[in-house]
């Protein structure tokens, strides 16, 4: 089982529609993306971060559906632009050491596929995960 995790603060003006309307998009996702066991999308309270979700995906065939399906690229799409910090990352219960690497890979061919997704994630002021691209690169 991988937990794929985030973590994000809004960028100051952000309206609470605007707000609503990325939550709303992320629990979408939760709903309508077939791999996606379970979901949860609120507020984190443990630390400097002020929202964050969690999807329960089985594997990484389901994972790939995951970063791939419309439903997430159009929370991209919405809730990006309002996004400052934000990070990505995965726990899972699979014993093999390359497992994170395999996940990075998935990323990593996400953002090569999509341009226009990486200057998204390259606009945002932090961005921590799993194959960060373009300025947020390691």
């Amino acid at each position: 089982m991988i937990h794929h995790c985030v973590r994000f603060t809004i960028k100051p003006g952000t309206t609470p529609t605007q707000l609503e309307d990325a939550l709303a998009s992320l629990r979408n996702q939760g709903e309508v993306i077939p791999s996606v066991h379970s979901f949860l999308v609120g507020r984190d309270h443990g630390g400097e971060y002020e929202w964050g979700a969690t999807f329960q995906i089985a594997d990484l065939e389901g994972y790939w559906e995951y970063l791939i399906h419309p439903a997430h690229r159009r929370t991209d799409e919405i809730g990006l632009p309002f996004v400052d910090k934000f990070v990505s990352f995965d726990i899972t219960d699979d014993p093999d050491p390359a497992y994170g690497d395999k996940i990075a890979a998935l990323h990593r061919r996400r953002f090569d596929a999509d341009p226009g997704l990486t200057e998204l994630v390259s606009s945002l002021n932090r961005y921590e995960g799993s194959a960060a691209p373009g300025r947020h690169a390691v």
